[in-house]
């Protein structure tokens, strides 16, 4: 598993999360990353109507996460649509929309007890009460992720790889933002702690934490875009990387991730664009 992986790499390293940044390739990508996000940022629309082009951007992301989940719908539907609770695939809907507003509130909680706010994301998505929600699953309860087939780990690892992963969070790290973001997103995927929307709480503190650590302090960068475009069958061989373990499984990962954010400054950058030419 890739917690083995995030302590084998360091021997007796107090921030193992940084010595991700030296497998093959990370580098390279979290320069490509800066450099992309670099560029959207000094677009001159960015500097007048930023605001425009966050609230598009959560929009775009969260159509890009439901679209990983299952309910891939057009931007325009999703733009138009006001009641979410029609149908299983409108309820995924809803749910990224409800997450991508949350993400914002809980930047400052994040790094005191990220628990708390995993346990906050999966009580926005769920939005209906219940004793499973908001809590990590407990033995024998089911799993409602059916796009994420690989193995599920017992309760007692999940309990243990959340309690390091907080750790970690906590002591803070030198990584790079890409890096500390895609273990974050991978942890979840693997461990699928909650009995439901696994995949859209993951990707939600993925965001977190790229706007969080400064690299897309105004969240423009949608990575979520980024994942439905380069696709569900390349999420999962990516994610399957991750769980590998392996120094090229985790480096693959992390490059998905890499250019799943370039992708989203892409998406972002022709919205400036559109601005720009008085066409949105």
């Amino acid at each position: 598993m890739a917690t083995v992986v995030l302590m084998s790499t360091t021997g007796a390293t107090a921030d193992p999360l940084a010595a991700l940044g030296s497998l093959p390739g990370v580098a390279e990508s979290v320069e490509s990353v800066r450099k992309a996000v670099d560029r959207v940022y000094g677009h001159r629309v960015m500097r007048r109507r930023s605001n425009e082009i966050t609230s598009e951007a959560a929009l775009r992301g969260a159509r890009g996460s439901a679209a990983l989940s299952g309910a891939d719908w057009a931007l325009e539907e999703v733009r138009r649509r006001t009641d979410f609770s029609a149908d299983p695939e409108a309820r995924v809907v809803g749910a990224a929309l409800r997450l991508t507003a949350e993400a914002g509130q809980l930047l400052s909680i994040w790094r005191q007890s990220p628990l708390r706010v995993l346990a906050r994301l999966h009580v926005v998505a769920a939005a209906e009460p219940g004793d499973e929600v908001g809590r990590p699953r407990q033995a024998g309860e089911a799993v409602d992720e059916p796009l994420i087939e690989l193995p599920l780990p017992e309760v007692q690892e999940v309990s243990g790889r959340l309690e390091g992963l907080a750790d970690l969070i906590i002591a803070g790290t030198s990584a790079p933002a890409l890096v500390t973001a895609a273990v974050v997103h991978g942890e979840l995927l693997a461990l699928r702690p909650f009995v439901s929307h696994n995949g859209l709480v993951a990707r939600a503190a993925e965001r977190i934490v790229l706007v969080g650590s400064g690299l897309d302090p105004k969240s423009v960068c949608p990575a979520e875009v980024g994942y439905a475009e380069l696709g569900g069958a390349s999420y999962l061989a990516a994610l399957e990387g991750y769980v590998s373990g392996t120094r090229e499984g985790m480096a693959a990962w992390i490059a998905h991730c890499g250019k799943a954010v370039e992708l989203g400054v892409r998406e972002s950058t022709a919205v400036c664009e559109a601005l720009q030419r008085g066409a949105a």
